[in-house]
């Protein structure tokens, strides 16, 4: 991958003030890997920074001779980051410059012993701050990085924290503690995934995390939480078995509701940011009013023959974690649930709390995130947005120079194969699992709880990617009609909107049968079809999602077909009766409370 070619970076030493190691410059914090690095290591720096780009990362040794490094990455922002690898070091002292336009931004220094110091060093506790946030956005950043016409997608997160290309943090204590599970000990679902990021990230670095035990609201009311359970890293114990147990006790007590809390709750994990570039970075999380949650990984820039896109990563039931564009289909956005709190927001940060850095640190509130210049600001704006306002004020930040129609139409095109691609995997998934086990070892739940239970329902059945994705399929259906509800947001060329209504139209006819997913059939038969036919299926896809149905049915298949010909399998009729009833939660897109 260009983004990763060879070792990245990260570092442990605590937030480096890069003014007190070096005359000056503190507009970029550095992280350094391993912790203590060795002669002969791989040494592995990031430089991230809130104010402007960094240029290049100059070494040098104690004797200011230069020190060769290998560019491995450096990407836009806010906040933007350079990461570099240099080859086995000398012992000895080594000095980091990072340059902005011949001119130094940022400096730190580190040292190469002879021999691995193994002890275990006290924590500081001085809490999150600017450079900390900066470099927690540019490590999830570097850890789901590849070019954005690559589908990536991972079958846990497991497998990314142990690629030691990707994940900038691997190994950092130089005890072995990301081989195998070490690390996390169990998958996380979509609710755990920020929280286990968030935790893996303080656990390396020594800052503090923590998280809340919280109700799962109710129809009339959001959820709510009680106190922060803080968790940091004391002296001594085993350093490398340390966040297995932990993480799993706090992904056995977080949940959908930590996310969906009302927005102006100050007794929160997560805290609602403002509809900017430089709220939304990395690392933000995005809780939709029903329960899925997506975390931020990287912004690609539009240019003239591109589109931008905003990407974020999930993780399935079934463990899986992939990357995904934002738009109306995967980021749901409703301002009408009232037992939600939905939108973009950010953890929480833990600080010292009062003028003692090393005193106990606490979470701020709203009234302390709106002053604080460390911290994206706390704000309330997506309160009082509706729905379309609230795509089209994304939809511009990602497009700022707005699409052409055509263009338009092509990305969502793209963005809705993507999805229909994705739930080939989801669909074989539950079939594998399926013919593995007794049909009776998945029972389907009564109402709402469809969508929200837990055990091989929720890791195999689909309704609420279904519910997703026939959302998507309106969304394409639709997006002529946009053109004239938001022309701020397209290159219309001074044509009105009915013209470019009718291009998208003409192109939709054609395309929709030149684009093409396979599935397999219950015979291990390939079977091919268009984005048209699956259009076209909207109505069977509303009753798709039961997986001891055979796969078949699971796309639509009618009965007498060819394509059908092949099912040899059918959900329990007591089962698909209840199906038949709750159809119109998903042909209306409308589900229902909890």
């Amino acid at each position: 991958m260009w983004w990763l070619r060879g070792w990245l970076v990260l570092l442990l030493m605590a937030p480096v003030s890069v003014g007190a190691d070096c005359d000056g410059a503190d507009e970029v914090r550095f992280l350094i890997s391993p912790r203590a690095p060795i002669a002969g290591d791989s040494v592995r720096v990031l430089a991230a920074s809130d104010v402007g780009g960094i240029g290049d990362l100059i070494v040098s040794a104690g004797s200011g001779d230069p020190v060769a490094a290998s560019p491995l990455a450096r990407l836009g922002g806010p906040p933007w980051s350079t990461a570099v690898r240099i080859g086995g070091l000398a012992p000895g002292s080594y000095e980091i410059e990072a340059m902005r336009d011949g001119t130094r931004v940022g400096c730190a220094r580190f040292a190469v012993t002879a021999e691995r110091t193994r002890g275990v060093r006290a924590p500081r506790r001085t809490g999150w701050d600017r450079g900390s946030e900066a470099l927690y956005a540019a490590w999830i950043e570097h850890l789901f990085a590849a070019p954005p016409d690559v589908a990536l997608a991972f079958d846990s997160l497991q497998e990314v924290l142990t690629d030691p290309e990707r994940n900038l943090l691997h190994d950092h204590f130089g005890l072995g503690e990301d081989d195998g599970r070490a690390a996390l000990g169990a998958p996380p679902d979509c609710a755990d995934l920020p929280y286990a990021l968030r935790g893996y990230f303080a656990w390396k670095t020594d800052l503090p995390f923590g998280y809340r035990q919280c109700s799962r609201g109710a129809p009339t009311r959001p959820p709510s939480c009680g106190a922060t359970k803080l968790v940091t890293r004391g002296e001594g114990g085993d350093l490398r078995e340390w966040f297995a147990p932990v993480a799993r006790r706090m992904m056995d007590t977080v949940h959908s509701g930590n996310a969906r809390t009302a927005l102006a709750d100050d007794a929160t994990d997560f805290y609602p940011v403002a509809l900017t570039r430089p709220s939304l970075r990395p690392g933000t999380v995005y809780a939709d009013p029903y329960g899925h949650t997506l975390m931020i990984v990287h912004w690609v820039p539009q240019t003239a023959t591109r589109g931008g896109m905003l990407l974020a990563v999930d993780a399935q039931p079934d463990n899986s974690v992939a990357r995904k564009r934002f738009w109306e289909g995967t980021f749901l956005f409703a301002d009408d649930v009232a037992g939600a709190g939905p939108g973009f927001k950010a953890f929480r940060p833990l600080v010292a709390a009062g003028e003692d850095e090393g005193g106990p640190v606490a979470p701020l509130d709203r009234e302390a995130l709106g002053d604080d210049p460390r911290f994206a600001p706390y704000s309330l704006e997506q309160a009082l947005v509706a729905p379309d306002d609230f795509y089209a004020r994304v939809g511009r930040l990602i497009n700022p120079d707005g699409l052409r129609p055509l263009q338009a139409y092509g990305e969502t095109l793209d963005a809705l194969v993507e999805q229909l691609a994705s739930r080939v995997d989801s669909v074989q998934r539950g079939e594998d699992y399926v013919r593995a086990h007794p049909p009776e070892a998945i029972s389907m739940p009564e109402g709402a709880a469809i969508f929200a239970t837990v055990g091989p329902w929720e890791d195999y059945a689909t309704p609420s990617r279904d519910f997703r994705l026939l959302i998507a399929m309106k969304v394409l259906l639709d997006l002529p009609e946009h053109f004239g509800r938001h022309p701020e947001l397209y290159l219309l060329d001074g044509r009105p909107a009915a013209e470019a209504r009718m291009l998208v139209e003409m192109r939709h006819a054609e395309a929709v049968d030149a684009r093409v997913i396979t599935y397999v059939r219950s015979d291990g038969s390939p079977w091919r079809l268009t984005v048209g036919d699956l259009l076209a299926r909207r109505a069977a896809l509303e009753m798709a999602y039961h997986p001891t149905d055979c796969v078949e049915i699971r796309w639509g298949a009618t009965p007498g077909t060819e394509e059908y010909a092949t099912c040899r399998r059918h959900a329990p009729a007591d089962q698909r009766a209840r199906m038949e009833r709750y159809r119109e939660w998903f042909r209306e897109g409308r589900r229902p409370e909890r």
